[in-house]
This record gives structure tokens, C-alpha cells and sequence, in this order.
């Protein structure tokens, strides 16, 4: 094994480096492998002798082979925990129904119209809404599912979500084996769709690989628009490098939080292309940039600006060249005036805002997707007296940014940005039910469902679910809620997703259903 190995990793170099090499040109000698360079590919050996022997070589070929290795580690686990689940094709969790299905006896919420439809069943056949039927009407070949007079209503969309950060606390994320983190993270998407959220907007982390054995039915979840690692400047709030792991040279290793794609940091114009477009050669639907300061991070204050304008510019240029949009953590009036500026479409955060810049955040057409920061008993939890001061401003922030929103008809999405908190996931539908306190409860439902899938959809040619969400329609996806209680009278039914929450489906599969007991 080791010598195929070594063979490979000779044939990369000169296929890599040198691709005019004849391949006859390689010399084998017993066990070892080597070939030998002309003067035109000398800066590819090592004191004349093979170039896989070189420092950088070497280098290459050690982080190749710790990645082979967490790989391997990450499929022999994850290989293990799937095997009881595992049937022919598909995991037993959720399979394709082989027959449609029809939703009957039910009051539907259809994502928009703040009056429940009545006389009206759901007809559902493979992963989509096939049609909305009158309730006597006779279907053929389907399998009813009576849901006993209760509401029918579009699975939920959280808009700022960290698929792998939320279920995970920040010493375990930083420390801990990435097979580990990754497993942990696949429990609570598991533990996040039970909770009636079927589409998360992914603002920061290496979700790629979750969402895909989302996507493939391997494990349950909840549909993933990732942004892959954060992109930030030195010192900035995707920074998580110690003091003393300053300063970088061109030698020195990615941090551990790099290494592990939950940040990536870039300087100049040059680096901050090169760093965004990694994140869509790997699968990004839109970007996410560091404009400012925050609670989490140890050394950035919260007023401090984040990039240049030039720097800006590079990353929104890059995404445009793709289709698809930049976000951009930050919470001062200056950060988001910055942002729209260089043209940013969605602002993260922006507690701090003024009314001035309210009012341009709604001139631009931009998005502001806001958080129920209320530094309550659901707030993420910090050590340091500062940090918690800082999370006091923001709450008091809160309340007056949601409502200079609602007064200039920006365009509002909702999202809860739970971080490193394994116990407070578990709250994520609690949070959002906050926003009653300033919307009417229809607003609320519409926002977490067709209001927050426009925002998603704003990723344009890289809308990895390009379908319909947040509806319940024909064409539309099959995420579908089915609550004991009517959601327009009381939005605390989507606190309690254990108790209310009688049948989850996502994209034509049933996750949960207590209907027939």
C-alpha cells in the first residue's frame, strides 16, 4: 500500500509540474521509486536527487495525507452508524413514498395569505405538491393521511443558521477531531428538520458534505443553501487565530479554523478573489464577508470596519461572476453603508443601524436578515463581562431596528444565529416566535416561509433547490407541517415542536407522523 502510494504520488508531481514527462522517463529500483529531470525542471528536485524529497514536497504530501486520513476515519464512522439504517438504497429514516399521498381533512396556511384555505386537501407525489384538490373530491391510487381538521403549513426557513456550529460548543468545535465535529452536526440536522425547519440558510461553515448526504437521503436534515468558510480579514471577526499565533509568514500553517473551513482569511484584492472562489469551486451558493466586529470573537470590537472598499468590490465582483450575492456580517450603521456601497445584498445583523441607514438599506433593495438578539434566557452565552455588555447593546438594538424595518419596507428575513450552544438549539422556533412582539403573527409565518425563500432564492444560478419553497402550491416542494392548533392565532405552537408538530414532511418524505396514533 505504501508503495503505491509513493508511486502516486511521483506520477502527480511530474503530471502536475512537469506534464511533458514521458511517463517511461520514471525509474523503479527495488522498492523505491525516482526519475530523474533535465535542467529545464531542476527547480523540481532537491540537491539533484528526486523531487518528491523536496520541502515543498513534502509539505504537499503531509496535508495530503492527513486529509486521506480524517476522511478515511470520518466514512469508517460514519459507515458504522449508518449501517443499521441502511437498507438496499436508502437510509429507513425517510423513505420515497412509493405511492402519492393525499393530506386530507386539513386547514392550510399557504405561506403568504393570512387566512387559513379551507375545503382543500393536499395531494403530494414524489418530492413535489402535485395539487391543491377540493375536499370531496375523489383521488385514485394515493394513500390518504387524515389529519383530523388540524393546519397544514409550509416547513419554516431559518435565515441565518450554522449547520455546523449550533449544536457544538466553541472549545469542542476548535479542539476537538473533525469527524467528531462533523458527526455532531449531522445529529442536529437530524434534531433541526424534527423542529419544523426544513431549509436553513448556512452563513458560515463546512456544510458541503452534510448537505450532500443530506440531499442524497443519508441522513436527515433540512435543505442547506451553504456559504462555506466565512471570508475575513486579519484581525477580523472570522479571525479565531490566538496572539500567539501571530504573525503569519509564508510558512507558517493555516489555523485550525481554516484548516477545518469554518474561516477562511484573505488581505488585498487578490487574496479576497482567490478565497471566494474557492468557496464556490466548492459549492457555495452565496458568500459570506466579515464587514465589522462582534460578541463571539475575542479581539475585534464591534465598531470596528472590516475591509476596504476595494476588497469588497472583489468579493461581490466574484460572486456576480457566478450568479449569486454576497452577504456581510456587521452590526454599525457605518459597516452597512460600506457594504451597500460596494454592493452587498444582504446585511447580517445591523442592530446598530440608524434610520438613515435603515432608509438606504431600503433605497438599495437589499435584504436585512436580523436576529432576535434579546440577551434574554435564550441568548448565546458568553464568559467575559465585555462580551456581555456588548450583548446588552445589541438587545436593546433589537427592538428598535425591527421596527425602523417595518417603517421603511425593507426587505426583512429572519433568522436565529445560534452558535456554539449545544442546549439552546432546541429554542430555535421559540426565538423566532418572538418576533410577534412586533408583527402580526401572519407576518411572522410569512416571513419564516415565502418571505424567507426569496431571500435564499436571491442565489440565482447557484439555487442549489431551484424549486419552489415556502408555498403550498402545485409545483412547490413538499415541506409540509402539519400542527395541532392554528399558528395564526397562536405562533407559540412553533415553540413546542414536540408537542404540536404532528406530521414533518420534507420533499415528499415523512420524518415524523403521531397522525394514525
Amino acid at each position: 500500500m505504501r508503495n503505491r502510494w509513493k508511486t502516486f504520488q511521483h506520477n502527480w508531481l511530474i503530471k502536475f509540474y512537469a506534464p511533458g514527462i514521458r511517463q517511461s522517463s520514471i525509474e523503479s529500483r527495488g522498492d523505491a521509486l525516482s526519475f530523474r529531470l533535465g535542467q529545464k525542471y531542476r527547480h523540481l528536485t532537491q540537491a539533484g536527487s528526486c523531487a518528491c524529497h523536496s520541502a515543498q514536497a513534502q509539505q504537499l504530501f503531509s496535508r495530503i495525507d492527513t486529509g486521506l486520513s480524517r476522511r478515511s476515519i470520518l466514512k469508517g464512522i460514519a459507515a458504522s452508524f449508518a449501517a443499521p439504517l441502511l437498507g438496499g438504497t436508502g437510509p429507513a429514516f425517510a423513505q420515497v413514498p412509493a405511492r402519492p399521498i393525499l393530506l386530507s381533512n386539513v386547514n392550510i396556511f399557504d405561506g403568504t395569505n393570512g387566512r387559513l384555505v379551507e375545503g382543500r386537501n393536499v395531494l403530494i407525489e414524489g418530492q413535489l405538491i402535485k395539487a391543491l384538490v377540493a375536499s370531496g373530491q375523489t383521488v385514485t391510487d394515493a394513500d390518504i393521511i387524515d389529519c383530523g381538521g388540524r393546519t397544514l403549513m409550509p416547513g419554516m426557513i431559518d435565515a441565518h443558521w450554522h449547520s455546523i456550529l449550533a449544536g457544538i460548543s466553541q472549545m469542542a468545535a476548535m479542539t476537538a477531531d473533525i469527524p467528531y465535529v462533523h458527526l455532531v452536526a449531522a445529529q442536529e440536522a437530524e434534531r433541526t428538520v424534527l423542529r419544523g425547519f426544513t431549509t436553513v440558510r448556512d452563513v458560515g461553515g463546512p456544510s458541503f458534505a452534510l448537505k450532500r448526504a443530506i440531499d442524497e437521503g443519508r441522513i436527515a436534515g433540512p435543505r442547506i443553501y451553504p456559504s462555506g468558510a466565512m471570508i475575513s480579514q486579519t484581525s477580523g471577526h472570522g479571525d479565531f487565530r490566538m496572539r500567539t499565533d501571530l504573525p503569519r509568514t509564508a510558512q507558517t500553517e493555516l489555523s485550525v479554523a481554516e484548516q477545518a473551513g469554518i474561516s477562511a482569511i484573505a488581505d488585498g484584492e487578490a487574496e479576497v478573489l482567490r478565497r471566494v472562489r474557492e468557496q464556490l469551486m466548492l459549492g457555495a451558493s452565496q458568500i459570506k464577508i466579515m464587514g465589522g466586529g462582534g460578541v463571539a470573537s475575542a479581539y475585534d470590537p464591534i465598531d470596528a470596519l472590516q475591509y476596504s472598499d476595494a476588497e469588497m468590490k472583489a468579493a461581490v465582483s466574484a460572486a456576480a461572476d457566478w450568479g449569486t450575492y454576497v452577504c456581510i456580517h456587521t452590526y454599525t450603521s457605518a459597516g452597512i453603508q460600506r457594504a451597500l456601497a460596494n454592493g452587498v445584498r444582504s446585511i447580517e445583523h445591523g442592530q446598530l443601524a440608524d434610520e438613515d441607514t435603515v432608509k438606504r438599506i431600503a433605497d438599495a433593495g437589499a435584504w436585512w436578515s436580523i436576529q432576535p438578539f434579546l440577551a434574554d434566557e435564550d441568548a448565546n452565552t458568553y464568559p467575559s463581562p465585555e462580551q456581555r455588555m456588548q450583548q446588552q447593546n445589541i438587545a436593546e438594538g433589537t427592538a428598535r431596528a425591527v421596527e425602523l424595518g417595518r417603517k421603511h419596507n425593507v426587505r426583512m428575513a429572519l433568522g436565529t444565529d445560534i452558535l456554539f450552544n449545544p442546549k439552546g438549539t432546541a429554542t430555535q422556533g421559540r426565538q423566532l416566535a418572538k418576533f410577534a412582539r412586533w408583527y402580526d403573527t401572519a407576518d411572522v409565518l410569512r416571513l419564516l416561509t415565502s418571505g424567507n425563500a426569496e431571500l435564499a432564492g436571491l442565489s440565482g444560478a447557484r439555487n442549489p433547490y431551484p424549486g419552489k419553497l415556502g408555498h403550498i402550491e402545485a409545483g412547490a416542494y413538499a415541506d409540509i407541517l402539519v400542527l395541532d392548533g392554528n399558528p395564526l392565532e397562536d405562533i407559540s405552537l412553533i415553540a413546542d415542536p414536540e408537542r404540536t408538530m404532528k406530521l414533518i414532511m420534507k420533499d415528499g418524505r415523512i420524518h415524523k407522523n403521531t397522525l394514525s396514533a
